[in-house]
């Protein structure tokens, strides 16, 4: 990989500020969502759950909060982030790599928190806590992206999936016994 690919990652981190955060959360989920959804789970190794639309933000800070969530899902991001990080630690010079994510992780910082408030309180619920859980969520997936970038993975890749998700306005709840559910 060369430059090109952190270059790639720096368009992606003007691009966070555009897109529709958590716009269509609670609205009823379209097919192609769905397919996202499960080709996600599928790319974790974790496919045949059930999909489950959260039907508003008060359901989503129920799910978020349940203890029995499914620990397969975070391992199995873990184990791609890793994977990616040792790929792109490879193709590029550890500082650029990191300063190419910082600006991603920064970028996102400084734009969802405002934008998970305000879904939130048009929801009719202005709860900081599950603002601040979507907005951790969405800063994660932009870091998460940015990684798949710098290491050239495509838009196949679990991570890239992700990223279209939230950019759909949705939000990756949490993998609960035999569902994942998504606001």
């Amino acid at each position: 990989m060369t430059d090109a690919a952190l270059a790639d990652v720096d368009r992606f981190a003007a691009r966070v500020r555009t897109i529709s955060w958590f716009a269509a959360a609670g609205e009823p989920l379209l097919d192609s969502e769905r397919a996202e959804v499960e080709r996600y789970l599928e790319r974790l190794g974790i496919a045949g759950m059930r999909v489950a639309p959260a039907s508003d933000w008060i359901d989503a800070e129920r799910i978020v909060r349940d203890p029995h969530w499914d620990r397969r899902w975070w391992h199995g991001e873990e184990e791609v982030r890793k994977a990616l990080l040792a790929r792109a630690a490879k193709d590029h010079e550890m500082g650029a790599l990191i300063s190419a994510l910082t600006r991603v992780t920064n970028e996102a910082t400084g734009t969802v928190l405002g934008m998970a408030l305000i879904a939130a309180l048009r929801s009719g619920t202005g709860h900081q806590a599950i603002a601040a859980a979507a907005a951790g969520a969405a800063t994660q997936a932009c870091y998460q992206a940015a990684l798949a970038i710098a290491a050239g993975t495509g838009e196949t890749h679990p991570f890239a999936v992700k990223r279209r998700l939230f950019e759909a306005g949705r939000w990756p709840l949490a993998a609960i016994e035999d569902a994942f559910y998504i606001l």
